[in-house]
């Protein structure tokens, strides 16, 4: 009697990787058997208006060496359900600030069709990569 193996996956940015990622990691490592993780590459950060520090080789050779990931993979596009076409993933791990969105409601639908659970992660209070960004740029200016 063999029992389903659950895959979970991720994405992120994991720009000046602190706490709050690991974090999610860790607990939705806890929740699956198998844990995929996106790196989202440089080009697609722009979307955000952003530039990550880090660039996309070493962020995701960090990810890759955290003991909790089992597979980490370029995040090419921002659309999860393009991933999982490829990967066919059972679990998604996303952040509580999409919950309830009107574009993630859309998304949470199709996920949902295909038997696909969507489980939403609070942001660890008090440490961002944008608030780290915000702090090394004052103290470079200063």
């Amino acid at each position: 009697m063999s029992s389903k193996i659950i895959v979970g996956y991720t994405s992120g940015v994991y720009d000046l990787f602190h706490i709050g990622h690991l974090n999610l990691l860790k607990n939705a490592k806890g929740l699956c058997d198998k844990l995929i993780v996106g790196v989202t590459i440089d080009e697609l950060v722009s979307y955000k208006n952003k530039r990550a520090v880090i660039p996309f080789s070493e962020r995701i050779e960090i990810v890759r060496n955290i003991k909790v990931v089992d597979a980490a993979i370029a995040q090419e596009e921002i659309d999860k359900y393009k991933m999982w076409e490829k990967l066919h993933f059972d679990m998604l791990f996303v952040g509580d600030d999409w919950y309830n969105s009107p574009s993630w409601n859309e998304m949470e639908a199709k996920f949902k069709a295909v038997g696909v659970r969507v489980v939403y992660f609070p942001y660890t209070k008090g440490t961002s990569s944008t608030l780290l960004n915000e702090t090394l740029m004052k103290l470079r200016n200063n």
